[in-house]
């Protein structure tokens, strides 16, 4: 635990829950008495398969190749795992994704290895769709260069320049747009990709941390996707996604140099993705 301004933040155990049949969601992260995970229900995830539209249940989804274009949301969600909780993996088109997840003093690890030909690009995301209130905020180092993606085009008072896949600004407030609080529905929705490794979501008296560490070189990002009732268009709701990435664009066919992570030469490439919370009290 911690001190801040004469109180002490206490460390929150985590437990997560997993769907194998179903992508290896993960439906559960709580602790405290708290569930970090949004969700909604929706009949056409029970027979998605390989290549289907995305179907979005919340929870957080492990997308790989790619999160937004071709196959979308990537080549993982829609396929049945193997294994189980603790170690489970998955074959998609020229790959195979392995996670083992452990609990450390409260804190979920997940580690994953990814194996394919060398050289084969990716971007990977831990696409997780939080339950959060509208006074939470996301906190993430001031100035932290941030790419923000063409869906805010109707927020920035300007045309969006023709054939621009982004725009970058810096962090809080990326082209003048203040991404770091959520808020109430306002009919807007924007994705943004943050150029660090490591951001905390605050909600009331509870921190939530997620973190991703990769080998050195290999691009680590956290992405956002603040849908503040601006999506979609014929059904709108609110969903807030913090979504730590290996990479630094949605769409694997947008990425520009150092944009994509590498199968090394091994043909492996391996990382870990790290959850924990904390939560205000009286000291």
């Amino acid at each position: 635990m911690q001190a801040l301004m004469g109180e002490l933040m206490f460390s929150i155990p985590l437990r997560p829950r997993f769907d194998l049949a179903r992508g290896g969601r993960w439906t559960s992260l709580a602790g405290g008495g708290r569930e970090w995970l949004w969700s909604r229900p929706d009949p056409d995830r029970e027979t998605a398969a390989p290549g289907a539209d995305f179907v979005d249940v919340g929870g957080l989804e492990e997308c790989l190749p790619t999160v937004r274009g071709l196959p979308d949301h990537g080549d993982v969600w829609s396929r049945p795992w193997d294994g189980s909780a603790a170690d489970s993996s998955v074959r998609g088109e020229g790959f195979e994704l392995r996670r083992t997840v452990a609990e450390e003093a409260g804190t979920v690890v997940a580690s994953y290895r990814l194996s394919a030909e060398p050289g084969y690009p990716f971007v990977w995301a831990a696409h997780a769709l939080l339950d959060l209130g509208e006074d939470a905020r996301l906190i993430a180092p001031p100035a932290t260069p941030a790419r923000v993606f063409p869906e805010a085009a109707p927020m920035l008072g300007r045309p969006w320049p023709s054939g621009a896949p982004y725009l970058e600004g810096r962090w809080p407030a990326p082209l003048d747009l203040p991404l770091d609080r959520f808020g109430p529905r306002d009919g807007t929705a924007v994705g943004a990709v943050l150029r660090c490794g490591a951001v905390r979501v605050t909600d009331g008296p509870d921190t939530l941390s997620l973190r991703v560490e990769a080998p050195a070189g290999v691009p680590v990002s956290v992405a956002l996707w603040r849908n503040l009732g601006g999506f979609p268009a014929h059904a709108p709701y609110r969903s807030i996604g913090v979504e730590p990435m290996l990479g630094a664009v949605f769409d694997l066919a947008e990425a520009g140099p150092g944009d994509a992570a590498v199968v090394p030469a091994s043909g492996e490439l391996t990382w870990r993705l790290v959850l924990a919370a904390e939560r205000l009290g009286q000291g």
